[in-house]
């Protein structure tokens, strides 16, 4: 049963997600803000955080900041709007994926099953590029000997492009691929999340040598 961390202010919204999710299977927990919520994270261990963004006192935006400061477990946003300001903002604190509110708890329930699902497909392989490695069955990443601490989502992406050095993937194929959706096209989930990874794996984010872009067309990973 996932171990969900629901941090939301509204009582009602809060109460109905967690009879709806507990119905669809997850366990959860809820906080009524943001210092609540941050506590509850340390003190349960969640294996995936729904937040709130307009929250009273610390905002969502500085949640999911100092969530992702303090490790990777994934976060799915809740937006009111889901305009460019809390989508973009949103991700950019780290957020993996975002929901419009008022949602339905069935898309909720997918896009959560989505972040979490692991597998990475096939039979497992480890993939040496450079100076970074890439153990597909044990699902861990490591660069110059150290381990590399990746979200769920950033390390299916990692997979997804490093299966194929040098073939170019479009920002659609990615959102189908690493998220298990169609997004019509919202390609601000591909862009923030390639840029956290290369702030993870690349010497130079500026000028990534393994997640490279290529312009008008998408993503592919560097050569060998």
């Amino acid at each position: 049963m996932p171990a969900i961390l629901l941090i939301e202010d509204d009582p009602l919204v809060r109460r109905g997600l967690q009879l709806a999710l507990s119905r669809h299977g997850h366990g959860v927990r809820t906080a009524e803000t943001g210092e609540v919520g941050l506590r509850e994270l340390r003190s349960s261990a969640p294996d995936l955080v729904v937040l709130d963004l307009m929250l009273p006192g610390i905002d969502g935006f500085e949640v999911c900041r100092r969530i992702r400061a303090a490790g990777d477990v994934p976060v799915i946003i809740l937006t009111a709007r889901g305009d460019d300001f809390d989508v973009v903002g949103g991700l950019e604190a780290g957020a993996d994926d975002y929901v419009v509110k008022p949602v339905q708890p069935t898309v909720l329930d997918a896009r959560i099953r989505a972040v979490l699902r692991r597998g990475a497909g096939g039979s497992g392989d480890v993939r040496v590029h450079r100076d970074l490695r890439v153990d597909t069955t044990a699902l861990t990443v490591s660069l110059r000997g150290s381990p590399v601490s990746l979200t769920p989502t950033e390390l299916r992406l990692l997979l997804a492009l490093s299966r194929a050095p040098g073939r170019v993937f479009s920002r659609q194929q990615l959102l189908e691929e690493v998220w298990d959706h169609d997004y019509l096209g919202d390609s601000r989930l591909v862009d923030n999340c390639v840029q956290r990874l290369r702030g993870k794996i690349e010497a130079d984010p500026a000028t990534p040598v393994y997640v490279q872009t290529v312009r008008g067309f998408g993503y592919r990973f560097g050569p060998v």
